[in-house]
C-alpha cells in the first residue's frame, strides 16, 4: 500500500463491500435456505455499484432482497425477524428500508409499523417511517405519539426524529413545514425525557420548525424554559438557529438583552490578506458598564464561486461580566478547504456580533 492509499479516507458507503455483503447473504441463507447468495451478490454489486452513494447502496440491497426473499411480504418479514432475533448484522440499515419499499400497502400497515418498531433499536427507522406519515398520516402520527411513551429510548427517539419537518437526507415532510402543529404533542411529551439521545432529537425537531415558524418556537421556548434542566437544554439547542439570527425574543429568554452597556474596542486583523489554506487572526476588547450577560459571535461573509457572498455565524463565547469588567479576545479562523466548504479568492468580511447586534466589521483579501 503506497502513501496515497494510506491517506484515503474511509467513506460510510464502503462499509458495504463484497466481503460484508457476502457475510450478510450467508446470514440470510442460514435462515432462509433458498436464498441465492451468489445471485444476490451479482444483482447488488452490478456495474452501477461503484457510483452509488450510501443511501443508494442501501436501496440497491433492499431491491435485491426483494428479488431473493419470499415474494409474500409477511413471509419475508419473518425471515428478517429471525435474523434480528439471532444474528442482526451490524450494518443492517436496509431492514427498515425493506419495510419502506415493500410494506406500503394499507393491508400491511400494522405489520410494517410493528417491524419498524422492532428494527429501530438496531438501525434507526427514522427515514423509513416518513413514507408512512405521508401516506397514512393520522394512523402513523397516532402511533408516533404512542411511541413517545415507550420505555425504550430508541423507540421514543423515533417518535421525534421520524417526524422532523426537515430531516437531513430524509424525505421532507412538506405538510409539517407549512403547519407543524401535529408534531407538537410528541415534543411536549418528550420535553423532559431523561435520555440525551432523545432530547437531542427533540431539540433538532424544534430547530427544524424554527426555520419556518420562528414565532411558534419562540413562544414554546418561553413557555418551556426555566422549569426543568433537561427541557432547558432542549430549548437552548433547539433555538440555535434563532440565536444565530439574533432573534430578540429568544435572546431575551436566555438573558441576552440589548448591548447599550457594552463597548467594543480595537477590533483588528492580524493581516489584511492571507492565502488559501492559511488562518486569519483577529482580536478585540469588550468593556461592560454594568453587570450583564454577553453572547459573542462572529460572522464571515464568504465569497462564493459566483462572486457573491454568503454569511456563516460562529460562536465565540457566552459569559457573564461584572460592572466595568474588561476582557480581551483573540481568535483565528482557518481558510483550509473542507469536504463541507470550499473557499474562493476575493474580499471577505468579518463581523463581530454582541447579543445579536453587529458591533464592528473588518475585511481582508483571500488570495489563491
Amino acid at each position: 500500500m503506497d502513501v496515497m492509499e494510506k491517506k484515503m479516507p474511509f467513506l460510510l458507503k464502503d462499509m458495504y463491500d463484497h466481503e460484508s455483503l457476502h457475510e450478510i447473504a450467508l446470514v440470510f441463507q442460514s435462515v432462509y435456505h433458498s436464498f441465492q447468495v451468489d445471485e444476490f451478490l451479482q444483482s447488488t454489486m452490478d456495474e452501477t455499484w461503484d457510483g452509488l452513494e450510501l443511501k443508494e447502496r442501501i436501496r440497491k440491497i433492499t431491491m435485491s432482497l426483494g428479488e431473493y426473499l419470499p415474494s409474500d411480504y409477511g413471509e419475508a418479514l419473518r425471515v428478517l425477524d429471525q435474523i434480528v432475533a439471532s444474528n442482526p448484522p451490524v450494518f443492517g440499515f436496509f431492514f427498515p428500508d425493506f419495510v419502506e419499499v415493500y410494506g406500503q400497502d394499507e393491508a400491511n400497515f400494522d405489520l410494517s409499523i410493528s417491524s419498524l418498531e422492532r428494527y429501530t433499536p438496531y438501525w434507526s427507522s427514522e427515514f423509513a417511517v416518513r413514507s408512512f406519515i405521508i401516506n397514512y398520516e393520522e394512523r402513523t402520527m397516532n402511533q408516533m405519539y404512542e411511541w413517545s411513551h415507550h420505555e425504550n429510548e430508541h423507540i421514543r427517539r423515533l417518535s421525534s426524529e421520524g417526524c422532523r419537518p426537515q430531516l437531513p437526507w430524509g424525505q421532507a415532510l412538506t405538510k409539517y413545514k407549512k403547519d407543524p402543529t401535529p408534531v407538537l404533542p410528541i415534543l411536549e411529551q418528550l420535553k423532559t425525557d431523561p435520555s440525551p439521545y432523545v432530547r437531542k432529537s427533540v431539540a433538532n425537531n424544534l430547530n427544524d420548525i424554527s426555520k419556518t415558524h420562528p414565532e411558534l418556537v419562540a413562544k414554546l421556548a418561553k413557555d418551556w424554559y426555566g422549569e426543568d434542566e433537561n427541557t432547558d437544554w432542549i430549548v437552548k439547542h433547539g433555538c440555535r438557529t434563532l440565536l444565530k439570527k439574533g432573534n430578540r425574543d429568544v435572546l431575551a429568554i436566555f438573558g441576552y438583552h440589548g448591548d447599550t452597556s457594552i463597548d467594543i474596542d480595537d477590533l483588528a486583523l492580524g493581516a489584511t490578506s492571507i492565502s488559501l489554506g492559511e488562518d486569519i487572526h483577529f482580536s478585540f476588547g469588550i468593556l461592560t458598564k454594568e453587570a450583564t450577560k454577553v453572547r459573542l459571535e462572529y460572522g464571515i461573509d464568504y465569497v462564493k464561486s459566483n462572486g457573491k457572498r454568503n454569511r456563516k455565524i460562529f460562536q465565540i463565547s457566552e459569559t457573564s461580566l461584572k460592572e466595568n469588567e474588561k476582557k480581551f479576545y483573540t481568535k483565528k479562523h482557518s481558510f483550509a478547504d473542507l469536504s463541507t466548504r470550499r473557499h474562493y479568492p476575493g474580499i471577505h468580511l468579518i463581523t463581530l456580533i454582541v447579543n445579536g447586534v453587529e458591533r464592528g466589521k473588518v475585511d481582508f483579501e483571500l488570495m489563491a
